[in-house]
């Protein structure tokens, strides 16, 4: 499915190439996402429309499905499963979009700046729920621990994050700690529950758990790049908002660690202010460049694709096997 360019890379495909496999069960997704979402409160059945019809790259649910197939698993239960991380992932965007105090999300207005914060974490509260009550119908008990396990993680994440607001003492090792505990944890619950469904052993069963993991890192990687660096008509939110929050991302720990007194003054400056008052953000990019600080971002980011791929070198070709390794390019080649 992916070609390889002359030196041995793959090259980039469209995820809508990737996932064409599972195209069909990607569909059903979106019609049982429809059904759980809706309630006999109008309101929820209002936002939960409001929420699908945002859209969004569904790449947790097509990890799953794929990660199922290429353990042999084409039932049912993979569908459900699907939905109910979607609906995990759709519960902890809006709960970010309240403590960010955002107001647009995928080029829209956020749900918290249409119908507020109170009614916007108590919908938050409704789809973990309900998330939880779709895994518990599956009857399956490894996977409904593994996602508590991984949603209690996402919640202890974004308590980390907040207490490390401002911060330019931040880490490598901090920010990887807490890109897996946000972002790559769910990932690899996606793949480890579509080995759990299928008939593997447990050596692919962790190289599919790893591989969910690598490629979650590498995806926050690229959305901490895409912060600085896209376009705010594409990225459809705000760009340079993660300084203007106060959170000190990889492209700012590379920076601060090449950085003279007078540029890390600079960051320090945008942290205090939570804006671009007295630096700008062209100002920051250019510094940040100089440094070879977004390079340095990228190359890490490629690593963690690269050992993805890896990965999978312990299954046999298959075609699902070729569309899960060309999800790292993917992931790389993104603007939004």
């Amino acid at each position: 499915m992916a070609s390889v360019d002359p030196v041995g890379r793959q090259s980039t495909l469209e995820l809508r190439e990737i996932v064409r496999l599972v195209e069909d069960d990607l569909a059903r997704v979106e019609t049982l996402f429809a059904e759980q979402a809706r309630s006999d409160v109008r309101l929820v059945s209002e936002i939960g429309h409001y929420i699908r019809e945002g859209g969004g790259k569904r790449v947790r649910p097509a990890l799953l499905l794929l990660a199922s197939r290429l353990c042999g698993c084409q039932e049912e239960r993979a569908v459900v499963l699907a939905a109910t991380v979607e609906f995990i992932h759709a519960a902890t965007l809006l709960h970010d979009d309240i403590i960010d105090e955002a107001t647009v999300r995928r080029g829209r207005r956020s749900v918290n700046s249409r119908w507020g914060n109170d009614i916007t974490v108590l919908l938050g509260d409704f789809l973990y729920t309900k998330s939880m009550a779709m895994a518990l119908s599956q009857d399956n008990l490894p996977i409904l621990r593994l996602l508590s396990d991984v949603t209690l993680r996402m919640i202890e994440g974004e308590i980390l994050e907040i207490e490390r607001n401002g911060d330019m003492q931040v880490t490598e090792d901090d920010h990887l700690d807490l890109i897996r505990r946000k972002t790559a944890d769910l990932f690899a619950a996606c793949t480890r529950i579509g080995a759990l469904l299928g008939d593997v052993g447990e050596e692919k069963r962790r190289a599919l758990t790893s591989y969910g993991l690598n490629l979650g890192i590498c995806f926050q990687m690229v959305d901490d790049l895409l912060d600085f660096t896209a376009e705010e008509k594409t990225l459809g939110k705000p760009v340079a908002n993660d300084l203007r929050e106060g959170k000190v991302t990889l492209p700012m720990i590379f920076l601060l660690r090449h950085a003279d007194p007078a540029g890390a003054e600079k960051v320090r400056a945008v942290l205090e202010d939570r804006g671009f008052g007295r630096v700008t953000r062209e100002e920051l990019l250019r510094l940040a460049r100089a440094h070879g600080a977004l390079e340095e971002a990228r190359a890490l980011a490629e690593r963690y694709a690269e050992a993805a791929r890896a990965d999978l070198d312990v299954f046999e070709p298959s075609p699902y096997r070729d569309a899960l390794e060309a999800l790292p390019g993917f992931i790389l080649a993104r603007d939004h």
